[in-house]
């Protein structure tokens, strides 16, 4: 399968060639598994056995591993799977978890061995053995081999039809072997058996386009029949309890979707928003860019965007109250310390209103407005001393 990868703590040497044995050096290890491995030495009875200088034991599963070092969890290998008798169930099991952990070939070889033992053993389950071959046509899939993956995936539908998952793998293969037609109906029979698969919608939008720019505007006569699904088989899959990796699926694309739908509104009141300050509906732009901060509480640019709004609507104190916000989001800002010596000038606070365009300009010299605004607050603030000192 080209994965080269390490196996776990006792599971042995070659899978499933018992009875043959390897040589290395003063080692004899059998290929059944750790539990028949002995190691020749001359060391008197009793004496712990070092490996690299390290102190190691027999670990309970055979093998060996190092004192002190944590116990590695293996209670998954015992959970039930269906009707399969442990020994198979367990190689379902380990084969679920090489799996999850990207060992999709060693995670095949586990499925082989458990569907070769299902033989060997007599088990007629239907369901359990089309959960074995999906299971293996994903290993297949993940490895590039489309062609293994459609006939362990057709195996499965011979064994249970309809099986959502073997039907999704499969046009999955055929999509990638640009068989566009087989992809195409198979992605919408996964459809009539559940509206709410994204990826198979997303692929029918996808091979659509692919297949009218294949065959023209003719391509559905092209099309293989798409087999209608039973409603009995409908209702059976709504009925039927979703796991809990289902359910964490669901949700993390429901809040995915949530995401991009956020983004996309706050994008489109952004830039109507903008489109408004334009045409100087400063009332309208306000509403706006307080709809953005309510998906967006901390986008330093809006707040400065409404204090325009404020500003040209003369309420200074709101105007100065998302300077503030913004300058706690971006000390530096230039423009938040513009407009809040606008709205200080507003509000009569001149000594604040000459401080902020002090900043602006320590900031950048070459801010044209702010010198010029600050010759004026300075006229303002010497007048407002005047007046008092005259009071």
């Amino acid at each position: 399968m080209g994965n080269a990868q390490e196996k776990p703590p006792g599971s042995g040497g070659v899978a499933g060639r018992s009875g043959q044995a390897s040589t290395t050096g003063s080692r004899t290890r059998t290929a059944g598994g750790g539990s028949g491995e002995k190691l020749q030495n001359h060391k008197a009875p009793g004496k712990e056995m070092m490996a690299n200088g390290t102190h190691q034991e027999n670990s309970p599963a055979g093998g060996q591993k190092e004192q002190g070092s944590p116990a590695v969890d293996t209670s998954y290998l015992d959970a039930p799977a269906g009707a399969l008798p442990p020994h198979l169930a367990r190689l379902k099991n380990e084969g679920n978890h090489l799996f999850k952990h990207g060992q999709f070939g060693d995670a095949l070889e586990k499925y082989t061995q458990a569907i070769d033992g299902c033989s060997e053993a007599g088990v007629d389950s239907p369901e359990d053995l089309c959960i074995l071959y999906s299971n293996r046509a994903a290993c297949y899939l993940k490895d590039g081999n489309s062609n293994d993956c459609i006939q362990d995936c057709t195996k499965a539908l011979e064994l249970q039809p309809y099986s959502l998952k073997p039907l999704l793998r499969r046009a999955m293969a055929y999509e990638s072997l640009e068989r566009y037609r087989k992809a195409y109906v198979d992605y919408k029979t996964v459809l009539q058996i559940d509206t709410g698969t994204q990826a198979a919608h997303d692929s029918v939008h996808r091979i659509t386009k692919m297949l009218i720019e294949q065959d023209g505007p003719d391509w559905r006569e092209k099309l293989p029949e798409i087999p209608a699904v039973p409603l009995s088989v409908q209702q059976q899959h709504r009925e039927k309890p979703i796991s809990i990796e289902m359910a964490q699926a669901r949700a993390a694309r429901a809040a995915q979707e949530e995401v991009r739908r956020k983004e996309a509104r706050f994008t489109l009141l952004k830039q109507e928003g903008n489109d408004l300050v334009k045409k100087s509906l400063f009332q309208e732009a306000l509403g706006k860019y307080s709809e953005c901060l309510s998906l967006k509480p901390d986008e330093c640019g809006l707040h400065t965007n409404r204090a325009i709004c404020f500003l040209k609507l003369n309420r200074f104190e709101e105007a100065k109250q998302d300077c503030d916000s913004a300058l706690q989001l971006d000390p530096a800002n230039k423009k938040a310390f513009y407009r809040r010596a606008l709205a200080f000038k507003g509000l009569q606070d001149y000594l604040s209103a000459s401080s902020d365009l002090q900043e602006v300009l320590q900031l950048d010299p070459n801010v044209r407005e702010a010198e010029q605004e600050l010759e004026v607050v300075t006229g303002l603030l010497r007048q407002s001393l005047m007046d008092t000192a005259r009071a």
